[in-house]
């Protein structure tokens, strides 16, 4: 019989720009076996071909589906890793930052609601774009394209919806990105210590 209150799911999000999939390479390498990573389904899609676009129908098909990929690789992870705790590059709410309607429009169309998704997490750790401090936010990844202005729009976006989860955890953009990833680690480290299989 399974537990439902064991912590065993993790998103690590943020603006673009937080050096958020730098880190979960090096958290990857840091718990090793106790780790299951869930790939971000929005760049999946749009590196295999997949335009992005400014029509509102055709975002709201792109969402959808990024929507509900994100949830289903979840659950792929869980069935082929149930010991480890699995951490989501970047969550089922993400879409939301995206979505060309108001909130409510997007919970009824996907048909759930804030509580539940949040249900869905053990923890967050949010990494604050490089752009709220005037940095750079280029990167080698090269579905990624927002100005820094439109990175800090979308921080705040994401952050306003995130900060809601209990277990909310922020990482600041004025923090160096080695203190980053340290706090990164840190709170992975304390989700992994809750959690003590289950022998029912």
């Amino acid at each position: 019989m399974n537990n439902l209150n064991i912590k065993k799911r993790i998103v690590l999000t943020g603006g673009p720009g937080g050096g958020k999939t730098t880190a979960i390479d090096l958290i990857r390498r840091e718990f090793a076996g106790k780790l299951a990573i869930v790939p971000e389904s929005a760049t999946m899609m749009f590196s295999g071909g997949i335009e992005r676009a400014e029509n509102d129908n055709v975002l709201k098909a792109q969402q959808t589906a990024i929507f509900h990929l994100q949830k289903h690789l979840e659950d792929v992870q869980r069935a082929t890793y149930p010991e480890c705790v699995i951490l989501c590059d970047r969550g089922s709410l993400d879409g939301l930052a995206y979505w060309p309607g108001d909130e409510q429009d997007f919970f009824t169309h996907m048909g759930t609601t804030l509580e539940e998704e949040l249900a869905r997490y053990d923890a967050v750790i949010f990494f604050e774009t490089a752009a709220k401090s005037g940095e750079s936010i280029r990167s080698n990844n090269p579905v990624r394209n927002e100005s820094e202005q439109a990175a800090v729009e979308l921080d705040n976006k994401l952050q306003a919806v995130w900060s809601k989860h209990p277990n909310f955890n922020l990482v600041g953009s004025s923090e160096s990105f080695i203190r980053k990833v340290m706090f990164g680690i840190m709170t992975v480290e304390n989700v992994i210590g809750q959690y003590r299989p289950n022998r029912n």
